[in-house]
């Protein structure tokens, strides 16, 4: 099996990465920094153009569209959710998974494969405490965007499922956080596995519970 997963350079990507390679799978990962076979700024179109060219006529089984950033951790509303920092996080967040969807389509109808998107709970219109309004509206985008390419591809055979990481012990989720990068790992790889066209457009955690919307 072929595995592309951008965001591959550390915490939940590195980790699946790691876990498909243990299992003898060949895996492609992306990362902005270079620490990842593909160089990779999800947000630029040149870039995304130059990984097709690089995988062209190679099929992929399975693409997780993992990059991503929280970037408004802490930020008030009275004075802080700069515009910027809003086209920032939208740039990775949702227009980077789509514009790796288009890219790799043709490699990904060719394995007749799978997409996993990873979103999150704040993504859910169900659970809305307040407060991170970018990262819950970005992901909520991704919630969306999951939607309806499931919709549009699933005439092809080729399933998409949305899915809840957990709150893991990474950069992004602290030390204080729920599980390890290697339980949200491991569960993600099962729920991947799992995905078929029957629930394509599924909103499901990392160990296997279906989310509210």
């Amino acid at each position: 099996m072929h595995v592309v997963i951008t965001g591959a350079g550390r915490g939940i990507g590195k980790a699946l990465a790691d876990r498909y390679r243990a299992a003898g799978h060949r895996v492609t990962g992306t990362a902005r920094d270079g620490s990842a076979e593909i160089r990779l700024d999800v947000t630029d179109p040149a870039a995304q153009t130059a990984m097709a060219a690089q995988l062209a006529g190679d099929p992929v089984d399975l693409l997780i569209c993992n990059a991503g950033l929280y970037p408004d951790k802490g930020q008030r509303l009275e004075d802080g959710y700069p515009a910027q920092m809003w086209a920032e996080a939208f740039a990775v967040n949702v227009t980077g998974v789509f514009l790796s969807v288009q890219a790799l389509l043709p490699n990904l109808r060719a394995a007749t494969g799978k997409i996993g998107l990873i979103s999150s709970q704040m993504a859910s219109h169900q659970r809305a405490p307040g407060g991170s309004y970018i990262y819950r509206s970005s992901k909520a985008a991704v919630l969306n965007l999951g939607r309806n390419l499931a919709a549009d591809l699933k005439p092809e055979g080729i399933a998409v499922g949305i899915y809840h990481p957990g709150w893991v012990q990474t950069d992004m989720g602290g030390p204080q956080a729920e599980i390890t990068v290697d339980q949200a790992a491991e569960g993600l790889a099962d729920r991947f596995a799992a995905l078929d066209i029957a629930d394509t457009g599924c909103f499901r955690t990392w160990d296997g519970r279906d989310h509210a919307f």
